[in-house]
Formats: C-alpha cells, sequence, structure tokens
C-alpha cells in the first residue's frame, strides 16, 4: 500500500454504491468487508503514484500468493481465505479481480467501447459474482449482475474521470470517443463543455440501457436482504447518471446526494417486504416517459396490453435513434445497431434486455412482421455517418419507410387494424417530411441534410457545408415544395380514414394533427427566419389534448 492510502484509507461508507450494508445479514456482511478489504488493497497498490508498473505487478503477484495460502502475514488475504472457506465463495473472483488490477497496472487508455466492456467483466463483475455465491444465488441473477456491476464501474469511471486523468494519467473513456471532441487534450480541456457534453451523454446512455438490463435482478433473488440491497443500488446507480448528465465531472464532483441514498434506502426496504415483478414492462413504460413524446397521448387511449405493445415498438425505437443521434463514433454507433439485429434474432428463443422480451411478448400477441424492426435499423444506420446527405427523391422515399413507415406498419397490427398498412406507410412518409422541415437547423448543426441534393441542383444549388446549405434563399423554396407535399399527405390520410376504422385509428389519428399543426405553425413561420426548432404552443396541447378526451 502506498503511503498516501496508508494516511486515508478508503472505507465502504465512503463508495457510492452499498458496500456490506447493514440490511445483509451479519454472517454475510462479514465475508464481504473482508472481500472489501482485499480489494481495498489490491486497488491501492494498483493505485499507488509512487510505484512503477513492474512494483505493483510484483506486490500483486505476492498479494495473490497470500490468499491462495492464506498467509497470516496479510491479514486482508487471510482473512478472505478463510471466509471462503466457510462460505465457497471469494476467492475465485478476488483472482479475477487481480486481473484487473494488474491491467491497470501496465494500461491506462481504452481503444473503443468493447475493450472498456471487458476490462469490466474482471474489475466489476466479480464483484456481483461474488456476492450470488456467497448468498447461493440462482445462475439466472448472473447476467442483470453482471449488468448492474458493470454499469457501476462505467458510472464511477465517468465520475472519477478528470482525478484519473490529472492523479494517475489513466483514461477509461475510450480514445475514439474522446476524437469526437478533437483530441484527448482537448476533451479535459475546461472550456469544451459542450462537445465533452456530447460523448459524456452518449456513454451514459449505454450505462442506462445496462442499468435497464439489470433492473429484473431483483426479481431473480431469493434472499431478502440481498433483494433490498440490489433494489437500493440500482435507485442510486439510475440517481448517479442523471446527475451526470446535469454536471461536468472534469470541472466538479459529481456524486448522489444524501437524499438520493435515504430514498433508494426506502426502496430497498420496500423490497424486503414484497417480491419485485414486471420490471421489464416498467423500463419500457419509463423509457416512455422520459421521452415527452406526442405519440404518448395516443397511447394512453389504447387498452393495457396494445399499450404496453406500443411502449415496446417505442422503446425500441427510442433506443435506436439515441445511438444513431449520439456522441459515439460512426464505427461504434453501427456495431451498437448490430447488437440490435443479434437480439431482434433472439426474440423468439432469448432476447437479453427488457425491451426485447417486451418486444418478443408483442409480437406473439399481434404477430409483428420483425422484418420492420430491421427496416428501421436500415434507416438509423444512414443517420450513422459523420455527414449525411440524402441524394434524391427515391433516396428520401426510401430513409422515410425505413424511419417511419416501419413504425406505422408495426403499429397499426397493435392498434388492431392490420388493413390500413397502406395508410400507415403515407402517413410514415409524411409524418417524416414533417420531422425534416422541423428539424432542419438541428440537423444541420449535425451535418445532416435531408432535402434532396436533386432538389438543391435543380435550382443550381450545390452540396456544401450543411449551415451553408440550410442558409441560402434556394433552400427556403425547395422547404416550401417539401411542405406542400406533406400537406398533400395530410389530406391523402383524411381520405383513406373515410374506409378505415377510425377508432382503432385513433392514436394514429392524434399523431396525424399534431404533426398537421406542427406544419400549420412552420408554414405560418415560413422558411426564411426559422429561428430554431418550432414547438407548439400551450393552447395546441390543449387541442390535441381534448381530441384525446373525445371518441374517435
Amino acid at each position: 500500500m502506498s503511503a498516501a492510502a496508508a494516511r486515508n484509507p478508503k472505507r465502504p461508507r465512503d463508495e457510492n454504491f452499498p458496500v456490506a450494508s447493514r440490511v445483509l445479514s451479519p454472517e454475510h456482511r462479514d465475508a464481504v468487508l473482508a472481500f472489501y478489504a482485499f480489494a481495498r488493497m489490491a486497488d491501492d497498490i494498483a493505485d499507488a503514484p509512487d510505484l512503477g508498473a513492474a512494483e505493483k505487478l510484483a506486490r500483486l503477484d505476492a498479494l495473490e500468493q497470500a490468499l491462495v495460502a492464506g498467509d497470516p502475514a496479510v491479514p486482508q488475504a487471510a482473512r478472505l481465505h478463510a471466509a471462503d472457506r466457510r462460505h465457497g465463495a471469494g476467492l475465485v473472483q478476488a483472482r479475477d479481480l487481480l486481473r484487473a488490477f494488474r491491467q491497470d497496472a501496465v494500461k491506462a487508455r481504452y481503444n473503443d467501447w468493447a475493450e472498456l466492456i471487458a476490462y469490466c467483466r474482471v474489475s466489476a463483475n466479480p464483484v456481483g459474482r461474488f456476492l450470488l455465491a456467497l448468498h447461493r444465488e440462482p445462475a439466472s441473477a448472473k447476467a442483470p449482475a453482471d449488468a448492474l456491476c458493470t454499469a457501476l464501474q462505467i458510472l464511477n469511471h465517468l465520475q472519477d474521470c478528470g482525478d484519473d486523468h490529472e492523479r494517475l494519467g489513466r483514461i477509461y473513456i475510450p480514445l475514439r470517443w474522446m476524437m469526437g471532441a478533437g483530441s484527448e487534450h482537448a476533451f479535459f480541456e475546461p472550456g469544451r463543455t459542450a462537445l465533452r457534453r456530447s460523448v459524456l451523454d452518449a456513454m451514459l446512455d449505454r450505462t442506462d440501457m445496462l442499468i435497464d438490463q439489470a433492473c429484473c435482478l431483483p426479481e431473480h433473488l431469493q434472499n431478502r436482504r440481498l433483494r433490498a440491497q440490489s433494489i437500493a443500488t440500482l435507485a442510486l446507480a439510475r440517481a448517479l447518471s442523471r446527475r451526470l448528465r446535469r454536471g461536468d465531472p472534469v470541472l466538479e464532483r459529481v456524486q448522489v446526494s444524501r437524499t438520493d441514498m435515504g430514498l433508494a434506502f426506502l426502496r430497498g426496504l420496500g423490497g424486503t417486504l414484497r417480491p419485485p415483478a414486471g420490471s421489464d414492462a416498467a423500463v419500457t413504460a419509463a423509457m416512455v416517459r422520459r421521452s415527452g413524446s406526442s405519440f404518448r397521448l395516443g397511447m394512453q387511449s389504447l387498452t393495457h396490453e396494445r399499450r404496453r405493445a406500443m411502449h415496446a415498438v417505442y422503446a425500441f425505437c427510442r433506443a435506436a435513434d439515441d445511438i444513431a443521434d449520439g456522441g459515439a463514433p460512426a464505427s461504434e454507433k453501427r456495431a451498437f445497431l448490430q447488437e440490435w439485429r443479434r437480439e431482434l434474432d433472439r426474440l423468439h428463443r432469448a432476447p437479453e434486455t427488457p425491451i426485447g422480451r417486451e418486444l418478443a411478448r408483442a409480437s406473439i400477441l399481434f404477430k409483428l412482421p420483425v422484418e420492420e424492426c430491421h427496416a428501421l435499423l436500415d434507416g438509423m444506420e444512414m443517420d450513422c455517418a459523420d455527414r449525411v446527405r440524402i441524394a434524391s427523391d427515391h433516396e428520401l422515399s426510401l430513409y422515410g419507410r425505413r424511419v417511419a413507415g416501419s413504425v406505422g406498419a408495426l403499429s397499426i397490427r397493435i392498434f388492431g387494424a392490420p388493413a390500413a398498412h397502406d395508410f400507415a406507410l403515407g402517413l410514415g412518409r409524411t409524418l417524416q417530411l414533417v420531422n425534416i422541415l422541423r428539424d432542419v437547423d438541428e440537423d444541420a448543426a449535425c451535418e445532416r441534410v435531408y432535402v434532396p441534393l436533386a432538389r438543391l441542383a435543380q435550382l443550381g444549388l450545390q452540396d456544401a457545408p450543411a449551415a451553408t446549405l440550410v442558409a441560402d434563399p434556394r433552400f427556403a423554396r425547395v422547404c416550401e415544395a417539401l411542405a406542400e407535399e406533406a400537406r398533400a399527405g395530410f389530406n391523402a390520410a383524411d381520405a383513406a380514414l373515410a374506409r378505415l376504422d377510425r377508432a382503432a385509428l385513433k392514436p394514429a389519428i392524434l399523431m396525424m394533427e399534431n404533426y398537421r399543426r406542427v406544419l400549420d405553425r412552420l408554414q405560418a413561420r415560413g422558411w426564411g427566419m426559422r429561428q430554431g426548432r418550432l414547438r407548439l404552443s400551450a393552447a395546441d396541447r390543449l387541442h390535441l389534448l381534448t381530441r384525446a378526451m373525445r371518441p374517435a
């Protein structure tokens, strides 16, 4: 142990998340404290600023030998060795942790997300595996426990990124992600808050997905005390993620508050009184609530099962869209979308995510065509490029069919109106045109232009930086033409509804009316002086709420 660590030893109560809390039984708590003390000693060696890599490795090797032998000369090792003899847990998991500490001694950078996750498998997941083995929990708890431990590790990496960089010269934010902020040096410049924010938020998006995957952990735990601790830990993970989205860990210490801890404790206590259930549906419903989507109003008019299925579809779309719009490198985004393709392939076998399990349920109940989910991912891959341009009207139609038509094709089956397939595709294209017109400036800031270059070329406007294109008066003329096409699309949808089941399609009608109002406001404002993204007024929202309360 370094001199600094000896002077300022870190204790279990100094951690963000519960370590050997008094919720655990005394027997289990003693074993956890032994595990913690050993891990703390190894961590202090790996982090010692006054030791070279070779000396760190030698000390970690000696520590492992002491653990295996139960050497009384190293009390932390002897204590954990004894705990393993009593409970059959601790030795294997601690040796896995030592692999991570050896890695910390020699490796200070991680190239991509996959490398970081591989590190977390040995630096964090063994802790959860130890607790499961200690409490004799079933194998079904391992996957959600791994997800939670990985999420906690990444949250700690983000929380400590400024201190790790300055004190240890160690960075756990993937190098390729920091390149989005210009360079490693630029990422840590105090004034680069906006660029750093996009990278941090992209990492938090991935971390929140891990927390979602861990939400079912309490349902798999048989020990009530461990279940309570897992519920409290999940709540604290959510709280720290929210705080990291609001704060900048390079400029300040971001941590959970006493209020966060108190609320987490109360949630955990509730978990000892009743077994939790239904976490998958709760995850997708929460994603809908957090989004503030205008589609949420339409979902409320559905029966419980149909609404639950729509939550699953929306959550899938939201997850894919967050990947495409996030601050990760393009190659990483495509890899994340490929993970979703693998999850879709597992739908009718063993999906691994809450969204996947809810999609599988909806697919069985409403005979959803899974190829539409793949089509949506095709569209999101188009958005993953660092620079997005749409070449022609054909490509615009293809893009709209993928990102919007697919959602419509899934939704009408959940609504119970499969005969409205053509209506759904047409309306999807129309709504996507309104999205494009509404988000012109926001997209341009990301170097995205969805107005077809062929149309701009007809007016003599050639491809250029997005900000240059959207500022040209000729660009506004093309927007006017697209707005008229969207208006015609709404008229065609009105005509189609005369032949369809309006009651079943009420959620789609509410969405259509919301977007029609947006188009009205866009056309009234004009295209020359856009002044940022248009948002509906309180009167507009009241009108839509009134419509939602009326029969179709």
